[in-house]
């Protein structure tokens, strides 16, 4: 698959979308959608300027959703194919593939790391929550699946992220990353991903 190709398909879809959103082409396709129509005729139904008419029509034909023929004096337009037969869902819906290649999903993940860590150590603990959960996904990184830890082993390895390890174990338990019984801790499972 061409790299450019999701990006342009994705650049063509919002010209469509551009496109639709004037109501007069919304007018004007709703009338071509019933029969062809030359742009005289769309000009006077809609009570318009012809050459209003006609860069509306152009806009249309660009992004294909019309077609144009020449009708001896007239250029008649009418509806390609069955574009409009589509869903909304269909229309907007990209190729998992071919979107990933151009859009980076852990970029604001990468981000919020960026921001908060400096050399591996914490700067600070975000205040917002769904950054907070970005930086104790990071942390969690640190302590093995299946293995337990005593509370000192656990601070140990949370104060080498931040001092403020009691935040951090407590913070840790709170977002369901680590579970706690009798004094011991492990890494829950699901926090494996993230």
């Amino acid at each position: 698959m061409n790299k450019t190709e999701p990006q342009t398909n994705l650049e063509a879809r919002a010209q469509l979308f551009k496109a639709l959103g004037h109501p007069v082409r919304l007018l004007i396709v709703n009338l071509v959608q019933t029969k062809p129509r030359h742009g005289e005729e769309l000009a006077e139904i809609l009570n318009l300027n012809p050459a209003t008419i006609s860069h509306h029509l152009s806009q249309l034909v660009a992004v294909g959703l019309l077609t144009l023929k020449k009708d001896q004096y007239y250029h008649t337009y009418s509806l390609i194919g069955d574009v409009l037969k589509k869903t909304l869902g269909e229309m907007i819906r990209l190729p998992q593939a071919g979107l990933m290649a151009d859009v980076e999903e852990d970029a604001y993940q990468n981000k919020v790391l960026a921001t908060f860590f400096r050399h591996g150590r914490l700067l600070q603990i975000p205040s917002q929550l769904k950054k907070q959960q970005i930086v104790l996904h990071r942390i969690v990184q640190e302590f093995e699946p299946g293995k337990e830890y005593s509370e000192r082993e656990v601070n140990q390895a949370l104060i080498e992220f931040h001092d403020d390890v009691a935040y951090l174990r407590r913070s840790l338990i709170d977002h369901g990353l680590m579970k706690r019984e009798a004094g011991i801790y492990w890494r829950v499972v699901e926090a494996m991903e993230g």
